[in-house]
């Protein structure tokens, strides 16, 4: 886990090391001051030396600059390396991130990963910064004082050991009852970031169903958690401050008391009974920083656990040793294709799977919901792996291929359509980040999205809002469609991607399908019988399985499925698959 997260530290090793040499020249010289202030007092003041005092004091100022520079220099050198960390470890997720595949993305939840990679990231920014600084600061100082005060008067500065021992018992229990609170908290992020994500959005069903009293209450629960936890936490560390008090003021009584009674015995001059009062401020504040950064310590390591976990997770679906760069041609073979989401599941998602579709075949699939329809698709390009059986591209498994390769040519449009904020443009052009404007508005045409797109005053560059909300479904189906032509795949697959849009213009996209992309195989998802019945064959699925595959006419003389489904849309009944999207 440590070595994951330190490794991310990269180009900022050298900031990273000069920060503990600064820190320890800072604390050096914060250890000279109160020995030049007792040759001061001792040898200047008492005797009346003017010079001396000025010589002396000459040396502290050089000693105080220093001392400041240093620990300024250290501050920036810590805040450079602990922001250039989470810089590192935010980067590192999210590349890690992109390359995962859905079963991958499946084991984590989008709030827990936006968590991770704000809330956690930023506590082991604070907690490095931390360590950089006071970890060697608080003991070196604490060490120095000790050996320092032991070498003015070891009696006197027994009293400083004994405290410190005291101390440290003390403030190590309330440390570990505190800790569990720390190591509760982050989960509950979770559930406050999913809660904020959600209802975000979808505002407007929010709105449409007045359920703003109901989404307050479910964030204010999720907040209050958090608050729960942050204040039994925090009311067990606020003992650390009176204890730390009655230690520092016991001292100085304790030190003081006997340190004049010395004095008065010429067993301590005036000078080092200041100096060890100074040393013991500096003894105790350091073992009140050492467990400041034992807490901020603990609570980052429930984050570096979280961090961790996204970092070393590997994706599922890796490249062959030398994978298969061209894709030939658009057929489809599945051959006893079994699959299951979770690894080494009894519960089939796919059952015995065997399907040859030919290149450039139009082919609709139709079912109920729960039918594994789209658990079928996302098969062709590899976005999971079989769990028994092969499926092959262009006559060769899709395990074979480079994915990138593979997914170039297959064009997926999934049921949960997704725009991006930006212009139509620039959302068109992640089909083909070179295509032309020309090459947009033929792709546009095709989709019949052109002709909405002609209406909005900025045309083509019109801003799309995230998620798209600023445009209806239709109209975002229709641009995800054409984006997905923009590729110029050899294999479009359209995963219900039609649902939205009304009849006419579903006949018109299938139209332009028939001539403007014949070559391409096509694979239709689709929850209305009119959308695929001029499809050249149909996959009717039922329970996992394909229950048959054939023509239209093919099918209603012997699928009592499809032929269920035909009558009961044309016939104006209700069919079960009118009501929602597969799965």
């Amino acid at each position: 886990m440590l070595k994951a997260i330190l490794g991310q530290v990269k180009e900022f090793k050298r900031d990273s090391l000069l920060t503990p040499v600064f820190m320890i020249l800072e604390v050096i010289m914060e250890m000279v001051i109160p020995l030049l202030m007792a040759a001061i007092i001792d040898n200047g003041v008492n005797k009346g030396d003017m010079g001396y005092i000025y010589k002396v004091g000459l040396v502290m100022l050089a000693a105080a600059l220093l001392g400041l520079a240093a620990g300024m220099l250290g501050a920036k050198y810590a805040a450079n390396a602990s922001a250039g960390l989470a810089r590192n470890l935010r980067e590192a997720m999210f590349e890690n991130i992109q390359g995962f595949s859905f079963a991958n993305i499946d084991k984590f939840s989008t709030a827990g990963l936006v968590t991770r990679l704000t809330t956690d990231v930023t506590n082991i920014q604070n907690a490095y910064q931390m360590i950089l600084r006071m970890c060697v600061r608080a003991p070196f100082s604490m060490i120095i004082a000790m050996v320092m005060a032991f070498t003015i008067n070891g009696k006197l500065a027994s009293i400083y050991l004994i405290a410190v021992i005291g101390l440290g018992a003390c403030l190590l229990l309330i440390m570990s009852k505190a800790t569990r609170y720390f190591q509760q908290i982050f989960p509950k992020y979770d559930d406050m970031n999913a809660s904020v994500q959600e209802n975000v959005s979808a505002i407007r069903v929010v709105k449409a169903y007045v359920r703003e009293d109901y989404e307050n209450e479910r964030f204010t629960k999720a907040s209050g958690n958090i608050f729960r936890m942050f204040s039994k936490a925090e009311n067990i560390l606020t003992w650390n401050a009176p204890l730390m008090q009655i230690t520092v003021y016991g001292c100085i009584l304790a030190i003081s008391w006997m340190g004049a009674k010395m004095i008065v015995l010429d067993a301590l001059t005036t000078g080092e009974l200041m100096s060890l009062l100074a040393y013991c401020m500096n003894i105790l504040m350091s073992l009140m920083m050492l467990s400041m950064i034992f807490v901020m310590v603990t609570m980052s390591m429930a984050s570096a656990e979280r961090i961790s976990e996204v970092l070393g997770e590997a994706s599922s679906l890796a490249n062959p040793e030398n994978p298969v760069m061209e894709v030939r041609d658009g057929s489809i073979a599945f051959e006893h294709v079994d699959f299951a989401y979770a690894g080494g599941s009894e519960e089939l998602v796919l059952k015995d799977i065997n399907l040859e579709i030919h290149a450039g075949e139009t082919v609709g699939i139709i079912g109920g919901t729960g039918s594994a329809k789209s658990s079928l698709v996302s098969l062709v390009s590899r976005l999971y792996d079989v769990s028994a059986g092969a499926v092959s591209v262009g006559g060769i498994d899709v395990r074979e291929y480079d994915m990138e390769t593979l997914r170039n040519q297959v064009s997926v449009v999934l049921q949960k359509n997704m725009l991006f904020s930006g212009t139509i443009l620039e959302n068109l052009r992640w089909g083909d980040k070179e295509a032309s404007y020309e090459e947009c508005v033929r792709a546009c045409r095709m989709a019949c999205a052109d002709e909405f797109i002609e209406q909005f005053p900025e045309k083509y560059n019109t801003y799309i809002e995230q998620g798209g909300s600023n445009v209806s479904g239709g109209q975002k189906q229709r641009l995800c469609i054409a984006r997905a032509l923009l590729k110029k795949p050899k294999i479009l697959i359209l995963d219900d991607s039609t649902s939205a849009v009304d009849t006419a213009t579903d006949s018109r996209i299938r139209k332009a399908f028939a001539t403007e992309i014949p070559d391409t195989t096509k694979l239709i998802i689709a929850q209305r019988i009119s959308s695929v019945q001029d499809a050249d064959r149909i996959i009717v699925m039922d329970n996992g399985r394909v229950a048959d595959f054939g023509t239209h006419e093919e099918l209603l003389a012997r699928s009592g499925i499809y032929r269920d489904v035909y009558e009961s849309q044309t016939g104006g009944g209700d069919f079960d698959e009118e009501k929602g999207g597969g799965e």
